[in-house]
């Protein structure tokens, strides 16, 4: 009793003292992992993905266009944090755009805005909106410092809230693991693997950063109607780790209106 008792004052304590509140939104978040330990961990993951998943050449219509609309929704992103006081959240950044020849249906935003698109993505994106509108989610999630929440409640059940450093070194398959599951890295589609609260999050703070860049919020509706008929049958909703496409779409349509405020047509 007198242990459950200290792990939970640990705990109360851990969440107290390590809250943070995610842009937009304003909702708490914890986080135990300082962002510079998070952003030096991309690095050597990023850097591990690109050596075994080569990168397009920026030669190729796709790769480039990647990286123009990637830069867009960057410039995008500096302009709102800037403007809401919060430019301090982007400290350590060094963004890179790239696109692997895949065929499979994700994108993924480590720490640090190191991004990578694969090719499979395009045919169910279709228009450079629809993979500004992917883009700026996904950044949104590494923005937002999802995969640090996700990583961090890891840290707490699987690991009892030990430092990263001392996770890294004691257990660090484990801690790896952790990594590349908060952020999507091993999964089918990187951007369904957060939670509901994550993903609607990552929504509007997407559907934001598009409008900024320059691009229409309203494309994110046709992208996930197209993804809603690509999915097929899903478990019910509240089985599900992530809204579903119908839910997430509703959602997309009531928060349109604010998001159309930051809209300036190129």
């Amino acid at each position: 009793m007198k242990r459950k008792f200290f792990y939970s004052v640990l705990i109360n304590s851990l969440l107290f003292t390590a809250c943070q509140k995610v842009p937009i939104t304003n909702r708490k978040q914890i986080s135990l992992i300082s962002e510079s330990e998070m952003i030096g961990m991309s690095l050597t993951t990023y850097s591990d993905f690109l050596s075994k998943n080569p990168a397009v050449s920026e030669a190729d219509a796709n790769a480039k266009m990647v990286s123009r609309i990637g830069k867009e929704i960057q410039q995008a992103v500096e302009i709102f944090m800037k403007e809401q006081g919060l430019a301090s959240r982007l400290v350590g950044y060094q963004w890179e755009f790239h696109m692997v020849n895949e065929n499979t249906i994700n994108a993924w935003c480590m720490p640090g805005g190191k991004v990578v698109v694969y090719s499979g993505l395009l045919p169910v994106t279709q228009t450079e909106g629809a993979l500004a509108c992917v883009m700026g989610h996904e950044i949104a999630h590494a923005v937002a410092r999802h995969g640090n929440e996700r990583m961090s409640q890891g840290l707490l059940v699987q690991a009892g809230g030990i430092a990263l450093s001392v996770a890294l070194s004691q257990k660090p398959q484990m801690t790896q693991d952790l990594f590349l599951q908060s952020y999507g890295i091993t999964s089918q589609l990187g951007m369904l693997n957060y939670s509901r609260t994550h993903e609607s999050e990552a929504d509007k703070m997407g559907l934001v950063f598009m409008a900024i860049a320059g691009y229409d919020p309203s494309e994110a509706i046709r992208f996930w109607e197209r993804m809603e008929k690509k999915s097929g049958n899903k478990p019910p909703q509240i089985l599900s780790t992530h809204p579903n496409d119908a839910t997430r779409i509703a959602d997309i349509k009531a928060f349109l209106p604010e998001a159309m405020k930051y809209f300036k047509k190129k």
